[in-house]
């Protein structure tokens, strides 16, 4: 049988990405439970690939012993595109499935993509908001333009 792929999320960091893992779900089920692969091997061997425009960099074989884990991969180079794939063995199976590629920019400063996001957000908030001031007004429910009775014009 196959191991994989695993299931893999990747989050930037400070000239670094950030990791997670979630362990393939068996087919092995005792007293209708499905098992885990941690209750069947006890122990799993994971390979990460960092992919970069200078190939592809297999960084050393590590092990777990959860379900869901995190590492995370430094010394990168700022504002860089990183792929990443993860492959998990067995010490008793050997055969399996890499999971996707995932990519992901390293940042250079922290949380910079954050305050991008929050400044766009507060642009697009006033301009809706000067829009619908500016409709309720045209259509005269707020600030009506008064006009002058006939008689005086």
């Amino acid at each position: 049988a196959f191991l994989g792929p695993p299931e893999v999320n990747i989050s930037s960091c400070l000239n670094c990405i950030n990791v997670t893992i979630k362990l393939p779900t068996s087919y092995f089920r005792k007293n209708e439970k499905p098992l885990s692969l941690i209750d069947i091997y006890k122990e799993l061997e994971y390979v990460i690939t960092l992919k970069t425009l200078d190939g592809e960099h297999k960084r050393p074989q590590e092990t777990t012993t959860e379900e869901v884990f995190s590492t995370v991969i430094e010394e990168l180079y700022p504002n860089r595109n990183y792929c990443v794939s993860v492959m998990v063995t067995a010490s008793l199976n050997k055969h399996s499935i890499p999971s996707a590629w995932k990519c992901i920019t390293a940042d250079s400063v922290a949380q910079q993509d954050y305050h991008i996001v929050a400044i766009t957000g507060a642009i697009c908030l006033s301009l809706m908001l000067a829009g619908a001031l500016k409709c309720m007004h045209a259509g005269g429910y707020i600030l009506p333009n008064t006009s002058l009775p006939h008689t005086l014009v």
